[in-house]
């Protein structure tokens, strides 16, 4: 047993010894198969992606040492791409090769089960397009952008599910199916800490509404986190504009019902105590302002309510005055000291010279049809220039004037340096083609309708086409109208209008008008809000299918039927003096219409036409406005034709038909025309208690004037006819309802004819829709 123990004893250390001389050679060889060198580089599992493209992205080339950490760098570089879905590398012998799936290319993009958001919407919202390359990563953030979208509308229930179809040649189709889920209405709004004004009054104020069946063409019943953020400012601006100048909103939370189906909006607010003006001064060291002309702009007067609003449009107003003086750098600093124990607030308005600006860019932001340059050229200033505060605003007006954007706001903001400031044009666009479409029913069941196509942005230029077509029983027109306003590319106006219009006159005055001809038109500036605009037209005129009445057993036309050219040459001179072109609210305009014919031709006359507005502001919510236009034709030496006068009614005398008033034949019932008309008009535009939202105006408002003076009374006469000419006041009032509809514009008028003539004829209703696009 000894024996065989040391026998045992003596193979143990023997294999021992060989263990470690095993590991030992292994641990020696280590380092010299770790830097064996790769002598080839293969790809497999590539289709599009050439394997050259594969290895461009690997940190070590054919020749290379084999390194761990190379390789898990290049796993990663190549992951990076977005080009394959999985990598892997592996050696063999002295061989490296790359295992690579590809991320297979997108053919088609498709939306499903979206009916509120348009396809063309979502494609601009996703990232992925086709021909691109698919990867989850982009498919999860366009999921996320689609349902951002949905919420934005007002679906806070909304779910998308990409679904993938695979095609041949590593291609899929991409599918978003979308369930867009009902609209997450607002089942409540409620205020906390309110105690001077009612939570009624206050959800007049925000534009968050709660929901209801009527509001199904508004939006603002829906949820809106930016428009949440909104309403914390509505609100503060109400309560200081109050003379509760410490409010703060301590809170504003949008509690989701359990169903999803609606959302309980709750504000905190703290509204402080009431205060009221003091005293207020305004001090300044520059000499050419007229002190006392500065205080007379001064809107916040000792004793009324404070108002944040009334400071800053007497900031406004004393910025301006200043910049109208010559100093364009002119900063206006109120200074408000309040009296928390009397409740006053003291105002100081401070006018310094302030430092020189420069403009260092001017951006346009928002506009997607219209050009760039067709807002730059309305600004009044330029990068480079030196800023000046009066040129913004009236470039702002400007911008407003053009009609083609639904909201403009003009700001700026820092720019690169302290003496550089950005000037950011944000607009807003609206429709600018518009199809109109009217009818109007009188008392004598008269019914007329056109129909107008136009567009007043064409091609984004700001240049004006509008195709007219008239095809009422009682008028039958084609008017193409082409204007470019920077002609040139200079603040000139250039026209040409071809036309062709038959209008049966037979109902009103026994024949058929056909006008056929072109025109040219040229107009120019004449100071900052007056231009002229001159033109030229050939025209030609038939009087035709003439009523005959029987005078002694012979038919005698009623009207001498004939044909003339017409060549005419006038101008039209427009003052605009309103503190806004597009919603005034105070100031005036005015227009002068000339028009000579007789430059060649076998007409001639003079025409003259005058229109003035005058916008009176009462309150915040009444707003009176007066209106005059009148016109008087000569015949210079000749007897004015009758379809050369004036035939008053409908929109232009509210209460009266088309040619309802004015000079009339009392046998044949047939309207004259007159050489001359002139009415007033005076509206009051009032709250009419309707939600805002239905955005309604209503106005009341009154008619006087006369129409009269006609020629040829002595033919007239010889052909048994009775001519009636009156040159005697008429007067009607009513109601006017007008409707920014979804739609159009929409506009309903009742009227009451409170003087008038036995032979005029009344109109109690009429009616105007059009809509846009």
């Amino acid at each position: 047993m000894r024996v065989l123990r040391q026998k045992a004893a003596r193979w143990g250390r023997a294999l021992s010894l060989a263990i470690c001389a095993f590991v030992a050679v292994a641990y020696a060889a280590a380092p010299a198969f770790a830097e064996q060198v790769i002598e080839r580089i293969r790809v497999e599992g590539n289709q599009r992606i050439e394997a050259s493209t594969v290895r461009s992205y690997m940190p070590f080339k054919e020749g290379s040492e084999y390194d761990v950490a190379a390789v898990d760098s290049s796993v990663k570089t190549l992951f990076a791409t977005g080009l394959f879905a999985d990598v892997v590398i592996r050696r063999d012998g002295n061989s490296l090769v790359v295992t690579v799936t590809e991320n297979p290319i997108i053919n088609r993009v498709a939306f499903e089960g979206n009916n509120a958001v348009k396809d063309e919407d979502l494609n601009n919202e996703v990232q992925l397009k086709p021909r691109t390359i698919y990867t989850r990563a982009k498919v999860q953030g366009d999921v996320q952008r689609i349902v951002d979208l949905l919420r934005r509308s007002g679906r806070f229930s909304a779910r998308v599910e990409p679904k993938v179809i695979q095609l041949p040649q590593n291609r899929i189709d991409l599918v978003f199916e979308i369930d867009e889920g009902p609209v997450t209405g607002i089942g409540a709004i409620n205020f906390i800490g309110n105690e001077a004004f009612s939570d009624g009054k206050l959800r007049e104020v925000i534009s968050t509404s709660e929901s209801a069946w009527w509001k199904f063409l508004s939006s603002s019943d829906s949820y809106d986190p930016d428009r949440l953020t909104f309403d914390r400012e509505l609100l503060r601006r109400h309560y200081l504009s109050e003379g509760y100048a410490d409010f703060r909103v301590i809170s504003a939370v949008a509690d989701l019902a359990r169903d999803g189906s609606e959302f309980f909006i709750t504000f905190t607010v703290e509204e402080g105590e009431q205060y009221q003006f003091g005293p207020s001064t305004v001090t300044t060291e520059l000499e050419k302002l007229d002190q006392e002309r500065l205080e007379s702009l001064v809107l916040t007067e000792e004793g009324d309510t404070y108002d944040a609003g009334l400071i800053d449009e007497s900031v406004d107003a004393l910025t301006f005055a200043a910049g109208s003086e010559g100093y364009a750098f002119a900063e206006v600093r109120p200074r408000v000291r309040r009296d928390k124990e009397n409740l006053i607030a003291n105002v100081e308005y401070e006018i310094t010279e302030g430092p020189r600006v420069y403009v260092e860019r001017i951006n346009i932001n928002g506009n997607v049809r219209t050009l760039d340059k067709v807002v730059r050229r309305e600004m009044r200033m330029a990068e480079g220039d030196a800023f000046n505060r009066v040129l913004l605003d009236k470039s702002e007006k400007s911008i407003r004037a053009l009609g083609f954007f639904s909201s403009v706001d003009v700001v700026e903001e820092p720019g690169s340096a302290e003496d550089k400031t950005v000037i950011n044009v944000n607009v807003e666009e609206q429709s600018t083609g518009e199809l109109s479409l009217g009818f109007g029913f009188s008392s004598v069941d008269n019914a007329v309708a056109d129909i107008a196509l136009s567009e007043r942005n064409f091609m984004g230029r700001g240049q004006f086409l509008r195709l007219r077509l008239s095809l009422s029983g009682t008028r039958s027109s084609v008017d193409l109208r082409f204007t470019e306003p920077y002609f040139l590319d200079r603040n000139l106006v250039a026209g040409i209008d071809i036309f062709g219009t038959e209008t049966d006159l037979r109902d009103e005055a026994s024949f058929d008008s056909r006008v056929t001809g072109f025109g040219f038109r040229f107009g120019f500036p004449t100071s900052e809000n007056g231009s002229i605009t001159t033109r030229y037209a050939l025209r030609r005129e038939e009087i035709r299918n003439v009523r005959t009445v029987n005078i002694a057993g012979i038919n005698v036309p009623l009207v001498d039927p004939r044909s003339d050219i017409k060549s005419l040459v006038g101008y039209n001179y427009y003052l605009d003096r309103r503190d806004d072109p597009v919603e005034p609210t105070a100031g005036w305009d005015f227009n002068i219409d000339q028009e000579y014919a007789g430059v060649g031709g076998s007409v001639t006359y003079l025409r003259n036409e005058i229109l003035a507005r005058a916008y009176i502001p009462f309150s915040k919510e009444f707003l009176g406005s007066l209106r005059f236009n009148g016109g008087y034709i000569d015949g210079l030496g000749d007897d004015v034709i009758i379809n050369d006068r004036f035939f008053i009614g409908g929109s232009e005398f509210r209460g009266f038909e088309r040619a309802g008033v004015g000079p009339r034949d009392l046998v044949t019932g047939d309207s004259l025309g007159a050489q001359a008309y002139a009415i007033g008009t005076a509206q009051l535009t009032f709250p009419n208690f309707l939600p805002e939202a239905l955005d309604i105006d209503t106005s009341l408002f009154t008619d006087v004037g006369t129409v009269g003076l006609v020629d040829q009374e002595a033919l007239y006469l010889a052909q048994g006819r009775r001519p009636e000419d009156e040159l005697a006041l008429r007067a009607t009032a009513g109601l006017s309802v007008y409707w920014q509809s979804p739609f159009g514009p929409v506009r309903i008028d009742l009227s009451q004819v409170l003087q008038s003539e036995s032979y005029d004829r009344e109109e109690v209703f009429r009616f105007s829709a059009g809509t846009r696009f």
